[in-house]
């Protein structure tokens, strides 16, 4: 069975938890005998730790200086195959993802509606170049779309090539709640007419599938919950700690993702003396929009005169990502969006790391599974401040909370169940 992968890329500049979740599909199904899977880059290229751990095709599609260039400046729209080819160029995408610094739907809501629209004609030469770039290394038997905000390549794939097309679900509605509501109501709207295209969709978690659901009203017959797997590192928990207890936040570092009242819950804690010289570490990236206001919550830490107790982790992966999570001792990262799986909670528990996660989305659910942490309602600082020291005041229940979540993080969410099942979802269409 040959599986293609269509992924939108990020620019590689913060933790993007969609964009690890296609990594570890890819990871995940080619340890499956008898399955060959490639994952080709739409709009930036990969980043290069990406690129040379999954071995990620050279070749990008929907280029994103072209895809902007078209919309937003009208001489573009016609643009010619030799000025495509140019902006196309790896030099400049590379430019372009460096510069990648926002994740906000403003601006694009044309664009945003385009991608998801199976007919719009503006994009026929690119998809004709990806269909016959698709087909040159033999016809796979399964497209499997990044997300449903691209899902009108699955008409068009379709129209060109007898192929069976996935498509995953995982927070659209991050993107879609910043636009306006006139714009919300189309991106829904379109997302639902053209799911008939889709031959399944794939979603680690049943609040994601409800979420969809209840946006688009489509009946979810064919949307599967396929919960999200990884193998962790073996991490080294220190029996007794030589350094103070910490704080860990592993995420985009931005306002949709709750820092700032993970912030205040610190300072809440530190100016109580709750835990004597705590720590807080904070990992994960941010992009240019993030920029003020990580500069606000940083004013809030120094006007407390706690700048010494904070250290901000620039790398968010490999031996840096590994160093980090030995090196807190609980996390939380309190979004104030409704996740829809919170990778987060994996890499943390997976570490050994107990979590403290607000109440909302998938996040009871996923800790139902992992046993690994503890989830507070109401979502107020004052919560969690009191659940954070009710776990790091008490070293039996962090030691058995991060314990329980490395166990079943590694037997019941591990990167091969999550190959059984994709592989399930899978062998069902292609047979």
């Amino acid at each position: 069975m040959k599986i293609v992968y269509l992924i939108t890329g990020s620019g590689g500049s913060f933790y993007c938890a969609n964009c690890y979740r296609d990594m570890l599909y890819l990871r995940a199904i080619r340890k499956v005998p008898g399955t060959t899977a490639k994952a080709i880059p739409l709009y930036l290229p990969p980043d290069e730790d990406v690129d040379k751990e999954h071995e990620m095709d050279t070749h990008v599609f929907f280029g994103a200086i072209s895809m902007y260039l078209r919309e937003k400046v009208r001489i573009f729209r016609n643009m010619p195959m030799f000025l495509e080819n140019f902006f196309r160029l790896k030099p400049f995408l590379k430019l372009a993802a460096r510069m990648a610094g926002t994740t906000r739907s403003e601006g694009l809501e044309d664009m945003t509606l385009n991608m998801i629209k199976g007919d719009a004609t503006f994009r026929k030469d690119e998809v004709d170049r990806l269909v016959k770039y698709l087909n040159s290394e033999g016809k796979p038997d399964i497209i499997h779309l990044s997300n449903a905000l691209i899902l009108g390549l699955a008409r068009q794939l379709k129209k060109r090539m007898d192929v069976k097309v996935v498509c995953s679900l995982l927070n659209e509605d991050d993107w879609v709640i910043d636009m306006a509501e006139s714009y919300q109501r189309k991106a829904w709207k379109m997302m639902a007419e053209e799911s008939k295209y889709i031959d399944a969709f794939i979603t680690p978690s049943k609040y994601s599938k409800e979420q969809f659901i209840r946006e688009t009203g489509v009946k979810g017959d064919n949307i599967h919950i396929v919960p999200m797997g990884f193998d962790p590192l073996d991490y080294k928990r220190p029996e007794e700690l030589s350094r103070p207890l910490t704080i860990g936040y592993f995420d985009r570092v931005s306002e949709h993702n709750g820092f700032d009242k993970l912030v205040d819950a610190f300072i809440d804690i530190k100016t109580k003396n709750l835990i004597p010289d705590l720590a807080f570490h904070v990992c994960g990236g941010y992009t240019a929009d993030d920029k003020e206001f990580i500069a606000k919550q940083i004013k809030k830490i120094k006007d407390n005169d706690l700048q010494k107790s904070i250290k901000l982790c620039n790398e968010f992966s490999g031996n840096q990502k590994a160093h980090f999570f030995e090196g807190v001792d609980v996390i939380s990262v309190p979004v104030r969006k409704l996740d829809g799986y919170g990778l987060y909670i994996l890499e943390a528990n997976g570490a050994g790391v107990p979590v403290v996660q607000p109440a909302t989305g998938a996040f009871p659910e996923i800790l139902e599974k992992t046993g690994g942490g503890i989830i507070y309602s109401p979502d107020t600082v004052e919560e969690l401040s009191k659940n954070l020291v009710k776990i790091l005041a008490d070293d039996d229940l962090r030691k058995k909370l991060g314990d329980t979540g490395s166990v079943n993080v590694r037997s019941e969410l591990s990167l091969d169940k999550m190959a059984e099942g994709l592989t399930a979802v899978y062998s069902k269409l292609a047979t």
